[in-house]
C-alpha cells in the first residue's frame, strides 16, 4: 500500500522538501510549523489508523504542510521517500510505558508499543527506507540526554541502538539529545515527567548558583518550541552533519 498525500501544496522551492515522522508529537508539530515558516516544503507523516487523522490533516494543512499517511511498512515507506525525494528526514518517534499498558487493556499486543518496537524499530525502518530511496537525505534523529552504550534501561538501550544503526547506515545524519521537554500543550499529561523536569530544573538552578553552570546548561529542560527551533537549525546547517548535539548545544542553537 502506498501513501496518500492529503494536500495539494507542491511548491517546495529551492530548499527541497522535509519529511517529518512523529509529526503529531509534542515536538514534531512545532518542527512542522517552523519548517513551513522557513519556506521549506514539508510533509507531515500521520499514521493511517490514527483516530485523529482528519483533525491532524486539517491542522497541518492550515499550517501549509502536506499530510502523508503511509503505513509503517518498509516497502511502502521506501516507495514514498523514493517518490518525494526529501532532502531531510526527521525521526521524532517515541513511546511511553503508559501506551503499552493502554494497548494491553484494550486487548492489543503491548509489545507493539515497547521502546524496542517504536523508539528503535520504527526509527530503523525509516533509516532503511531513507537509504533505499536513493536520495541519501540528512537524517535528523531525536534521541535523549543520557543515551550511551551498555545502559540497562530499556528506553536508553533502544535509543543507543537506534543511534548506532544510524551511524552505521551511511546516511548523512544529525543526532539530538535533549533533556526533559517541557511546556504546555501535551496531548498526554505525563505528570511524572513534568514533576521530574521541575525537580531537576530546581536542583540545577541551585547547582548553578554554586558555580556549576555548565551542568545546568547540559541538563536543564527545554520547551518543545525551543527544541524544534534547534532541530530545524541543525537540520539546515551543513556543519551539523555527522554530529551529536547535547542539550546545552541545542539550547544555544535555539537561541542563536
Amino acid at each position: 500500500m502506498g501513501s496518500q498525500i492529503r494536500s495539494s501544496r507542491t511548491d517546495e522551492g529551492d530548499r527541497g522538501l522535509a519529511f517529518v515522522a512523529g509529526a503529531t508529537g509534542f515536538t514534531g508539530r512545532e518542527v512542522v510549523r517552523l519548517l513551513v515558516q522557513q519556506g521549506i516544503g514539508t510533509v507531515a507523516h500521520v499514521r493511517p489508523d490514527s483516530p485523529r487523522l482528519e483533525e491532524w490533516t486539517e491542522r497541518f494543512s492550515a499550517m501549509g504542510a502536506r499530510v502523508d499517511v503511509t503505513p509503517w511498512e518498509e516497502g511502502a515507506m521506501t516507495s514514498t521517500l523514493s517518490r518525494l525525494r526529501p532532502v531531510c528526514v526527521f525521526a521524532l518517534l517515541g513511546t511511553t510505558r503508559a501506551r503499552a499498558g493502554i494497548a494491553a487493556r484494550a486487548g492489543r499486543d503491548p509489545a507493539a508499543q515497547s521502546y524496542e518496537a517504536v523508539d528503535y524499530g520504527l526509527t530503523a525502518l525509516l533509516i532503511r527506507a531513507a537509504k533505499a530511496s536513493g536520495r541519501a537525505p540528512r537524517f535528523v534523529y531525536l534521541s535523549a540526554t543520557g543515551t550511551q552504550a551498555g545502559s540497562r534501561s530499556a528506553y536508553y538501550s533502544a535509543r543507543w541502538k537506534a543511534e548506532e544503526f544510524l551511524r552505521s547506515s551511511g546516511l548523512p545524519f544529525t543526532i539530538a539529545r535533549p533533556s526533559f521537554i517541557a511546556g504546555p500543550g501535551r496531548d498526554e499529561p505525563r505528570p511524572l515527567e513534568r514533576a521530574g523536569a521541575a525537580i531537576a530544573d530546581g536542583a540545577l538552578s541551585a547547582v548553578a548558583f554554586l558555580g556549576a553552570r555548565k551542568i545546568k546548561e547540559r541538563y536543564a529542560s527545554m520547551t518543545n518550541t525551543a527544541l524544534a527551533e534547534a532541530l530545524v537549525r541543525v537540520a539546515l546547517d551543513p556543519g551539523a552533519e555527522s554530529r551529536v548535539f547535547e542539550s546545552d548545544e541545542l539550547r544555544r542553537s535555539a537561541d542563536s
